[in-house]
C-alpha cells in the first residue's frame, strides 16, 4: 500500500498564478512534491495540496 504525506500551501488573492507556479515548482523539484489538488477559493485565495510518497527502510540485519 502506497503511502503519502501531505503539504498544504496557501496563497493571498494578490499572489500572482506565476508566484504560486514558481513556489510549487520550488517544491516539486528540490522536495520531490507533485501537486496533489488545486482549489481556488471565493474572494481568491488559492490552495495547493501537494504530496509525496513516504519511503520505508526496511531492517536488512
Amino acid at each position: 500500500m502506497t503511502e503519502y504525506e501531505y503539504r498544504v500551501l496557501t496563497f493571498d488573492r494578490h499572489t500572482s498564478k506565476a508566484q504560486a507556479r514558481q513556489a510549487v515548482r520550488e517544491h516539486a523539484e528540490y522536495g520531490r512534491w507533485e501537486l496533489s489538488r488545486t482549489v481556488i477559493y471565493e474572494g481568491g485565495v488559492r490552495r495547493m495540496w501537494l504530496r509525496r510518497r513516504i519511503m520505508r527502510v526496511e531492517r536488512t540485519a
